[in-house]
């Protein structure tokens, strides 16, 4: 067991005051048997007229932030503290019938995963197909977890990390093509193959916590963080992140899940004036333990 302790800030700057709209947040993280919510606090710059909480169709913590000023600057620094417990490796109990792949859902739950197995993307040259035909045998029946570990691996040993700032995700024939992405690209590019397997995958963002960046003091610079979870009948949502190589929860924080990735953005929101006016984004995101404060 781990407390951590994140802190992530994000700032707007405009070259002019702008009349701010809506803005939507997702940054508190999902109670669960693994991770409990222990304190959330949220400080906005300038003060908003209304903060509205609701609970979104996966069932995530989503703030509301409406304005009645005009500002050259916005801040939001959201605190986080989260009792994680950590599993260093799945235990892949798997139901009998879905020990070996290729399997089928049963009907009581097939229904419910139909959303999560349909392919977001069209691969009418299916780089896709070609790039999993060089480590799978597609048609062989292999033990499920084997094949799952393997394209984890596949991703996290055969990919270049490239931060993007940028918002938005390649398609996964693009990061095939360049050899490298960001986290929220190579998360896509597993759901995107693990469902061309015919299994169940979601869209996951959070934070990750990095032990080389404990320490007493907050620093600057990090991002959130993207992965995904397989379902798997017998072990449920399993977790896997192809950037880091990690098969399970082990130093990942869940805030929200999705179907794609549009579904699932940290914070996005509107104001009124020009494309000049923006200055730009600076996000900084940080995870450390309590022993590194005390």
């Amino acid at each position: 067991m781990a407390i951590f302790l994140v802190r992530h800030v994000t700032t707007y700057r405009y070259r002019r005051a702008v009349r701010l709209g809506r803005h939507q947040l997702m940054a508190r993280p999902r109670d669960s048997f693994d991770q409990r919510l222990i304190d959330f606090s949220l400080d906005v710059t300038p003060a908003p007229s209304e903060v509205r909480w609701l609970h979104d169709v996966f069932g995530n913590c989503v703030a509301q932030v409406e304005f009645a000023c005009d500002s050259d600057y916005l801040r939001f620094e959201c605190i986080i503290k989260v009792d994680h417990t950590p599993e260093n490796a799945p235990d892949f109990r798997i139901e009998a019938h879905a020990k070996d792949h290729p399997f089928a859902y049963q009907d009581d739950e097939a229904p419910d995963l139909a959303p999560y197995v349909q392919r977001w993307f069209s691969h009418p040259e299916d780089h896709l197909g070609r790039w999993l035909d060089t480590f799978l045998v597609r048609g062989t029946r292999r033990r499920t977890g084997q094949v799952l570990m393997t394209l984890n691996e596949a991703i996290s040993d055969g990919f270049a990390y490239d931060r993007r700032t940028a918002p938005g995700t390649q398609s996964p024939s693009t990061t095939l093509e360049r050899r490298k992405g960001s986290c929220r690209d190579f998360a896509v590019l597993m759901i995107e193959a693990a469902r061309s397997l015919g299994f169940a995958a979601r869209f996951i963002t959070g934070y990750i916590y990095v032990p080389d960046r404990d320490g007493p003091a907050w620093l600057g610079g990090g991002a959130t963080h993207a992965w995904c979870q397989i379902y798997v009948p017998g072990s449920g949502w399993v977790e896997f992140d192809p950037t880091n190589g990690i098969v399970g929860n082990r130093d990942l924080i869940r805030v929200a899940v999705a179907r794609v990735p549009s579904q699932a953005v940290p914070l996005f929101g509107s104001y009124w004036g020009t494309r000049e006016d923006e200055l730009g984004m600076d996000v900084d995101v940080n995870v450390k333990t309590t022993s590194a404060l005390s």
